[in-house]
């Protein structure tokens, strides 16, 4: 299944696990593909309604991640 946002590519590999760096990065990448700030939004919130791997399976759906 590809992402809602395939031009949106997202580097989480050097993160080591921190949500909110992974969140600050999903959020950049989608402010320089021009998203909307209502899609950001969206994003968001969706991928904080849940924990860890929630965040992580909502940052898949959404964008490319390498």
């Amino acid at each position: 299944m590809s992402p809602k946002y395939p031009q949106v590519t997202v580097h989480l590999t050097d993160l080591d696990g921190n949500a909110f760096a992974i969140l600050a990065r999903c959020r950049r990448a989608a402010e320089i593909a021009h998203l909307s700030p209502d899609q950001i939004d969206q994003f968001l919130t969706e991928a904080t309604e849940g924990d860890y791997d929630h965040l992580l399976q909502t940052a898949m759906r959404w964008f490319e991640i390498t």
